[in-house]
């Protein structure tokens, strides 16, 4: 493998300087603009153009754990992982005609704003506390941790130095305020295209020349031929991976619970828009919508170039250091493939993949923890300078614990995207549950809500670890238990989120039926007529919606 020359780091500080210097350009430029000092920090609001919005919540979206842990999944599992991506540009459409209307129309801020007005400070207060947990806890520390093996092994300098550089870098742009974000993360989405997308060519470069050809276009038809079985797009049951992916339910099931509550429910992706008009929150997310359909070539189709070559011997020892074969190191050792010049490319759009997306997350926990917690808790009558002061305080707390603690989290033995997974998914279906019954249904009652919050994680646990007391295998012949490899039959965890989301959703339904309606559902105005899109958006729907179908279609 080249080393990291004199080249590469040249190509990478003028990406830092870039960065930076536009971050402290619109930082001076808008200084002022805004009349709330904490809006325009948290929120940027108004301030945010449509394009700006989608680059911002794409760059904040994908980060270590798609470049690195889904790029994995590509080596190990093939195409069909690209589902989490192809659904969530469909998703972004559901959010942008259902969800945003709702947050913007009622002037919410953030997602314990909408749970106060909506079912009371109780729940909004225990969730404000859980969302802070697990942004810092799973999100921050496996972004941090999974960007700083992949950098480290381009550079060698060690996880610890890089994890603290990627601190202090997204930390530096996170102090400048949401409008800073936003902005810089225009340049972070170019960077990751552009660099992701050479990394793309340059990989499939190299499976052409397995058969003695040349190019990306050559190497596309020799990688489908070697890897044929890599781009089924929905999983038999009898795929040694359907445990992952269990075949239609990634299409009709509980993938959508996944999708919904994460570019819906979620902070750090929501903000971006929430400072915004409709119309433009709209462009953005169907922005986002169309970038969404680039990543499966830019994260999923490396990963399995990398099981091509690596089939052919072609990488040597490198995906099984220490004997062991690490699906994880696909990415990084194609990095470590690339010319000079091209690595510190690739090395700039890795950097802002995960720069962005720690700066995003780390926005959203001073969002809320300002905004829900010390302003609303701790002092109320908190001046706008003094909780701007108190955002920029929470960022370097969050972070220095982040770096802290990400190294004894097991991350990189779990895989880093199953990591992600399998710690949001025992929270998503309550999460879901509580808004769109929030949304749609005026009889819930905060006592439901608060079932949701406790029962989804109780049925989560639950049903995880049911088959260590009784057997399911009688749940094998339709699809609902699969076999681990050790005789135990599992319920895939995305089923399981289906099957928790329906109970969550029966047991509010109850709940509401026999209790008094809530008090202060009337705060959330709900109109029909928000739901409706104008021309060019449905366009670009329909749009998308054609291409998903194109996809599975050929490759199903």
């Amino acid at each position: 493998m080249n080393s990291f020359s004199s080249l590469d780091t040249f190509v990478f500080l003028v990406y830092f300087v870039i960065v930076a210097g536009y971050g402290l350009w619109i930082y001076w430029r808008k200084k002022g603009s805004s009349g709330s000092a904490s809006h325009d920090y948290f929120l940027a609001e108004g301030s945010l153009a449509w394009w700006a919005i989608g680059a911002s919540l794409i760059a904040s979206n994908i980060s270590a754990e798609q470049f690195i842990g889904m790029s994995g999944a590509g080596y190990r599992i093939g195409m069909a992982i690209a589902v989490y991506e192809l659904m969530a540009a469909a998703t972004l459409i559901i959010v942008a005609i259902f969800f945003m209307p709702v947050y913007l129309r009622n002037r919410i801020y953030t997602m314990p704003q909408f749970l106060e007005q909506r079912y009371g400070s109780g729940v909004a207060t225990i969730m404000a506390v859980f969302w802070l947990a697990l942004y810092v806890v799973v999100n921050l520390t496996a972004i941090l941790y999974l960007g700083a093996l992949a950098i480290d092994s381009m550079v060698g300098i060690g996880v610890l130095p890089c994890m603290l550089f990627l601190a202090l870098f997204a930390t530096i742009i996170t102090l400048g305020g949401m409008k800073v974000i936003g902005y810089t993360d225009v340049i972070q989405v170019l960077c990751l295209i552009v660099g992701g997308l050479v990394t793309t060519w340059i990989a499939l470069d190299l499976v052409a020349r397995l058969a003695g050809g040349h190019g990306a276009m050559v190497g596309a038809t020799e990688l489908y031929h070697r890897a044929g079985e890599h781009f089924d797009m929905v999983l038999a049951r009898d795929n040694p991976n359907y445990m992952d992916l269990p075949g239609l339910s990634t299409l009709i099931g509980g993938m959508w619970i996944i999708n919904l509550s994460y570019f819906g429910c979620n902070q750090y992706i929501t903000q971006r828009a929430l400072g915004a008009s409709l119309p433009t929150a709209r462009r953005g997310l169907l922005f986002a919508a169309f970038l969404k359909l680039l990543m499966p070539v830019i994260i999923v189709l490396p990963g399995i170039a990398a099981y091509a070559l690596d089939k052919s011997g072609a990488l040597g020892d490198a995906m099984r250091p220490g004997g062991e074969l690490n699906a994880d190191r696909a990415y990084p050792t194609l990095l470590g493939l690339l010319p000079a010049g091209l690595k510190g490319m690739a090395f700039a759009a890795l950097t802002a993949a995960v720069v962005a997306s720690l700066a995003g997350k780390a926005n959203s926990i001073a969002t809320i923890f300002t905004l829900d917690i010390y302003k609303k808790r701790v002092s109320q009558a908190a001046s706008e300078q003094r909780m701007v002061w108190i955002g920029r305080v929470s960022v370097v707390v969050a972070m220095a614990v982040a770096v802290t603690i990400a190294p004894l989290m097991g991350i990189d033995k779990k895989g880093g995207f199953q990591y992600i997974q399998e710690y949001t998914g025992f929270v998503s279906p309550g999460i879901l549950a509580m808004f769109l019954l929030g949304f749609f249904w005026r009889k819930t009652t905060a006592a439901a809500a608060m079932f949701a919050t406790i029962g989804g994680l109780v049925f989560s646990i639950f049903l995880k670890f049911l088959p260590l007391a009784m057997d399911l295998s009688f749940l094998a012949p339709i699809g609902f238990a699969v076999d681990n490899g050790s005789g135990v039959y599992e319920i895939p965890f995305i089923d399981r989120m289906l099957i928790v989301f329906l109970l969550v959703v029966a047991g509010m339904a109850l709940i509401s039926a026999m209790g008094r309606s809530a008090p202060d559902a009337a705060q959330i105005v709900v109109d029909r007529s928000l739901f409706r899109v104008d021309r060019g958006f449905a366009l670009g729907a329909t749009l998308i919606c054609i291409l998903l179908a194109a996809v599975y279609g050929a490759w199903w």
